[in-house]
């Protein structure tokens, strides 16, 4: 047993082990806990980090995919890395051979949506109507993760607040405009659809001309638009594609009630734990929170 073939046997493996776990420790990021502190100096500037990550695993680690550095990202650092996510990306036929020309997705049902099917991204940064109407950044929805395991909670240094194994908190973006509407405490005889003509399909000439007319003032849409295109004939379709027409959940979402003009002092229940404010994020520059 003492020939060079089994000697030569020996000492490869040894030799490969160390191979990996000397590229192991070189190749490894920095630790979370360092980076996220890292970025607490860096969040006054919008770049978080100058120089490229050394690897794959670097990069999911880099600030700028953590708070606070990633409330200052803009969207072409973003896309710098994640540029695919605007690309056309839609199947021409779908896997059972059905072509989507021919066939009608859910959100293409609402008027206000123009044009064939089109990707999750493109369809809320990319199209004429969603530029018009809103103004979405990637972190406006996107507020950091947990490259681990997608949870707070799971190690000392995973930021906290994160939803579990989602990519964006959805009770706080999505379903914003993606929602039921809540036609009960509106006073509806019933869902909006079903009596949209007896109010000549418009909410703003309706009701909401002396109703709640403090609305849309954030940061992520726009305001002038929406009002002008809510105006018009059949502007309940602009409305009600945001507050029901789209629906994601089985729920409505509970918007804050800025105070407007002759508002009734008396507080209804079921909006008595409504706040009076948009989240601070969210207010246009010069907003202040009313005390």
């Amino acid at each position: 047993m003492s020939s060079p073939w089994f000697r030569l046997l020996c000492v490869v493996p040894a030799g490969l082990i160390a191979t990996l776990v000397a590229s192991g420790c070189t190749d490894s990021p920095s630790s979370p806990a360092s980076l996220v502190s890292g970025a607490s100096a860096t969040a006054s500037t919008p770049a978080a980090s100058a120089a490229a990550p050394a690897s794959y695993q670097a990069a999911k680690y880099d600030p700028i995919h953590f708070k606070p550095a990633i409330e200052q990202a803009s969207d072409q650092q973003c896309l710098a890395c994640h540029a695919e996510v605007l690309k056309p990306a839609v199947r021409k036929t779908s896997l059972a051979g059905v072509e989507s020309a021919g066939a009608q997705a859910w959100y293409q049902r609402i008027s206000t949506y123009q044009g064939g099917q089109d990707t999750f991204h493109r369809r809320h940064l990319e199209t004429p109507y969603a530029k018009q109407v809103m103004n979405l950044h990637c972190n406006t929805c996107h507020q950091g993760n947990d490259p681990r395991d997608r949870a707070s909670g799971s190690s000392a240094t995973a930021q906290p607040d994160l939803t579990l194994r989602k990519t964006v908190s959805a009770q706080a973006t999505c379903l914003k405009c993606h929602g039921q509407m809540n036609w009960p405490v509106m006073g509806l005889p019933g869902p909006w659809p079903q009596f949209r003509n007896d109010f000549q399909n418009n909410c703003v000439a309706a009701c909401h001309f002396v109703q709640r007319t403090v609305r849309h003032q954030v940061n992520y849409l726009n305001a002038k638009a929406i009002e002008e295109l809510a105006a018009k004939q059949d502007g309940g379709d602009v409305c009600f594609g945001c507050h029901g027409g789209r629906p994601w959940y089985r729920v409505a979402y509970p918007y804050p009630r800025h105070a407007w003009p002759d508002m009734p002092t008396e507080i209804p229940d079921w909006a008595k734990n409504r706040p009076s404010e948009s989240e601070a994020r969210f207010r246009l520059p010069g907003q202040e929170e009313k005390k």
